[in-house]
């Protein structure tokens, strides 16, 4: 197991307040934070297209981070982890199982958003026996449609963000109504005003752009055989995912034995941000079974 403090340290139980560590593996210098109480399965976050450690909602992590040990990382080339982010999905899986390993760990639940939730698919894929426990949000399968898409859209609403001052994931994560708005103005509220020091460094434009180019290479892939993963599995995501066409989580329910699937009314991509009060309880629980 990891070694890396003490077993005397205070738990730490909020993401604002978790400390930016390192752990070398693949000859790549991964930055991680974790928090909850240590022992037993730890629950890692796999983080979305051009996110930081800083990208996540406090208010889903600390839920879980309540009763469970909880890491959240970069990926190669991202924030201020060394190296140039991959071109495919599976050297990205690759990444991840090599930095697992790195800190000792030989049985997780994972927990995962977006590109993250390909990422969890193409490790699981690789790695069956890794993974106890899964939450897919946001996300989609390999080989589904429309996922190839989603490089354009980015670049549309980017954009727009640009145009009117906004942080991109405005647009990208919630539907432009009033209710909408809202929920987009508190979480990006909760995710960048809440840390103010210690702050991860920004997404590389490059990297984002090879992370682009791979989602497009993952789309038009062939599809993985979904009845292999065995593990229960969480699925969730708005009615009006534009990033990730809702449908595509449905797909997953389907081919995805005894899976559960939750979707959120009148929401987008962000959905589980957007009613983080009602989702975090459910992931928590479905990850405390």
């Amino acid at each position: 197991m990891n070694t890396n403090s003490s077993q005397n340290e205070a738990v730490i139980t909020s993401y604002v307040e978790a400390p930016t560590r390192t752990v070398t593996a693949n000859g790549v210098n991964f930055v991680y934070r974790e928090l909850g109480p240590k022992g037993g399965i730890p629950v890692v976050f796999f983080v979305h297209l051009a996110a930081t450690l800083d990208y996540w909602d406090p208010q889903i992590v600390d839920a879980i981070a309540k009763d469970r040990h909880v890491i959240a990382f970069d990926q190669r080339g991202v924030g201020a982890s060394t190296g140039e982010v991959p071109d495919t999905i599976e050297a990205m899986a690759a990444d991840a199982y090599a930095f697992i390993t790195a800190l000792g760990f030989d049985k997780i639940d994972v927990f995962s958003f977006s590109l993250g939730g390909m990422i969890a698919q193409a490790l699981i894929a690789e790695h069956p026996d890794l993974v106890r426990r899964l939450v897919l949000t946001g996300t989609g399968p390999k080989g589904g449609k429309d996922i190839d898409k989603v490089a354009g859209m980015t670049y549309r609403d980017i954009l727009k963000a640009t145009l009117t001052r906004s942080d991109p994931r405005e647009f990208l994560f919630f539907n432009r109504d009033a209710t909408g708005k809202r929920a987009a103005k508190a979480y990006v509220q909760r995710t960048t005003g809440a840390r103010t020091e210690g702050r991860d460094a920004p997404m590389p434009l490059k990297g984002f752009r090879t992370q682009l180019k791979a989602i497009k290479k993952y789309g038009r892939g062939t599809p993985h055989d979904l009845s292999k993963l065995t593990q229960p599995t969480l699925i969730a995501n708005g009615d009006n995912d534009r990033m990730v066409p809702s449908v595509l989580s449905e797909d997953m329910h389907r081919r995805i034995k005894g899976s559960e699937l939750v979707i959120y009314p009148n929401s987008g991509h962000g959905g589980i941000f957007q009613y983080h009060e009602d989702f975090a309880p459910v992931a928590a629980e479905f990850l405390n079974r």
